[in-house]
């Protein structure tokens, strides 16, 4: 499995108990949709590692308490910690309405009620602040906030993110 085809799931934090269980930190609103996998992959020396899931059970609201096959005492466990988590992107919940996930949205052709088209979807770019929504417009990068009072609408079908920005937010850009 490659990267690239996956999400984030989250990061192992620390060892349960003696027997190898393991506490992983979700990174997700709504944990108990991961609660009952069968498996995931462990990212190990930059390769994606399937471990198979024995059981599991939420602990403390975010927290999965996870017994994986194969990782039977505290040695074992030992080498898991910190490692970070990844399920196939066929396994996320469909969203719908105007909730999207970042990487569904790259290629969708921009338009503002204002302006029309102004170019398509290249990335979001989440080291800022705030999320920013990365444009190209024939060459021009364009980055529009990613604030909910922005978007109008997020059609799947047509592939096109309505937005509704301020006056000049793009001309800035051009």
């Amino acid at each position: 499995m490659r990267k690239e085809d996956c999400f984030y799931l989250g990061k192992i934090v620390s060892k349960f108990s003696f027997k190898g269980e393991l506490l992983i930190k979700l990174d997700t609103d709504e944990p108990e949709l991961y609660e009952n996998m069968e498996s995931v992959f462990v990212e190990v020396n930059k390769n994606l590692v399937p471990y198979f899931i024995l059981q599991s059970k939420l602990h403390k609201s975010d927290l999965l308490r996870v017994r994986f096959e194969d990782v039977n005492n505290e040695e074992e466990a030992d080498e898991l910690i910190g490692k970070h988590l990844f399920l196939p992107l066929s396994l996320l919940p469909k969203l719908e309405g105007n909730r999207f996930y970042y990487h569904e949205i790259i290629g969708f052709k921009a338009v503002d009620l204002n302006k029309g088209d102004f170019g398509i979807i290249t990335a979001v770019k989440e080291n800022a602040a705030q999320p920013l929504i990365q444009i190209d417009n024939q060459g021009k990068e364009i980055l529009i906030p990613l604030i909910d009072d922005f978007i109008v609408k997020v059609d799947r079908a047509n592939q096109t993110f309505t937005f509704n920005t301020p006056e000049g937010l793009i001309d800035m850009f051009l």
